[in-house]
């Protein structure tokens, strides 16, 4: 049976262009030929069978990936993939094991784990692994090349690309499915805008892209810099993000680096949550960015998230510290008999709702977990501590 370019079946359908486009052998790989070039130090390696762990580092679609199969290819080994993000420490013990047990060794080698994001990795999952990659960063002047098309301006397609192979080779093919009928086909910077019609996102928000704007965004509120947060919060926005992932983000900055600064930044930045999540895009964008550029104009302290942090690890370690009896509840005439509540002095019955009783257990009297910072708040907060507990915080 014949079938037309509108009827072809679904399983006879060419894979996507990078899929077609990604090299079988070390030969057909572009980049870093230093390295896997004829009589490189990886390429002899792999040659002579002793492969030894090592790690591939680079951006988003620069072929870490596709290195790692043709590694396995070339020396017939079977290949296993993990991902830092989506698997837990019983996946890599489990291919771990098995290797160890001889199961995987159907090839003439032991197999190949590729770990990717492997930074990623918490200490628990480190712990159960001993193993790491090495670099292989691909030239995409040098991949257009490969394409029998007439490539007149290239800054467009760099531009878009954003230096990711995939995304350049996805773009590519963009592009030339819009020129079918033209012959030659020329590609120049207006055409390539003129086809993706500036709707090709290049946050890429399940790679190393989506982590950096993040960080820059956090560390831009953070740093007490609008302009720059409000830029990040567009980058992030531009590519998809999901607007209630960084309303969260928002209301974390603001408890964990606005603080008792400024208390009312919390309550904007949830309200900026619910808002979103009531409104969606495009108008949320408008709350983002008014919370957004209020969080990074806002004095800073990190006070609660020290203290918090502080009264954590102190907790760990005092978990048998006994409450005074007089803080104790006493819902029993026993519990009253042993002293349970008695000698507690309610604040609201003395003078300015303040009572001089120690609440820490015995061996904790005199900690300081709060620690007030140089902030126009604060500095109140400071005050009435001093009137209360000059013993503790006179200084």
């Amino acid at each position: 049976m014949a079938f037309s370019d509108e009827d072809t079946p679904r399983s006879t359908m060419l894979p996507p262009l990078p899929e077609r486009m990604r090299p079988a052998d070390l030969d057909g790989y572009v980049g870093q030929r230093h390295l896997i070039g004829p009589g490189s130090i990886l390429r002899t390696m792999i040659e002579s069978g002793n492969l030894s762990s090592f790690i591939l580092w680079g951006p988003p679609g620069v072929g870490k990936t596709t290195l790692a199969h043709i590694i396995a290819k070339t020396l017939d080994r079977d290949f296993y993939q993990l991902s830092a993000v989506s698997s837990g420490v019983k996946d890599v013990r489990d291919v771990i094991d098995k290797a160890k047990s001889g199961s995987l060794f159907a090839s003439k080698g032991s197999p190949i784990l590729f770990i990717d994001e492997i930074h990623r990795f918490n200490k628990a999952q480190q712990d159960a692994l001993l193993g790491a990659v090495e670099d292989g960063t691909i030239q995409t002047d040098t991949l257009l090349k490969h394409k029998k098309i007439t490539v007149k301006e290239t800054d467009a397609l760099f531009r878009f690309s954003a230096g990711d192979a995939r995304k350049l080779l996805n773009i590519l093919e963009i592009v030339v499915d819009a020129s079918a009928g033209r012959s030659p086909i020329v590609i120049d910077n207006k055409h390539v805008t003129e086809c993706l019609q500036e709707n090709v996102a290049i946050y890429d928000k399940g790679g190393e892209m989506h982590y950096d704007i993040i960080s820059a965004f956090i560390k831009s509120v953070r740093g007490s810099d609008p302009n720059a947060a409000v830029y990040y919060l567009a980058r992030m926005l531009k590519g998809g993000e999901d607007p209630l992932f960084i309303a969260r983000r928002l209301c974390i900055l603001a408890a964990e680096d606005i603080g008792l600064a400024n208390p009312n930044a919390l309550l904007l930045a949830n309200a900026c949550f619910q808002v979103v999540h009531s409104i969606g895009m495009p108008e949320a964008r408008i709350p983002l960015s008014e919370t957004t550029i209020y969080l990074a104009s806002s004095p800073k302290s990190n006070s609660a998230y020290l203290a918090v942090d502080a009264a954590l690890s102190l907790a760990d370690k005092t978990q048998m510290a006994a409450v005074p009896l007089y803080l104790r509840n006493a819902p029993t005439q026993l519990m009253e008999e042993l002293g349970y509540a008695d000698g507690y002095k309610y604040a609201h019955d003395f003078p300015g709702h303040f009572a001089d009783l120690e609440f820490m257990p015995d061996e904790l009297k005199g900690t300081r977990l709060y620690e007030p910072q140089p902030n126009k708040h604060e500095e109140s907060l400071k005050a009435y501590l001093k009137q209360c507990w000059p013993k503790y915080y006179s200084d």
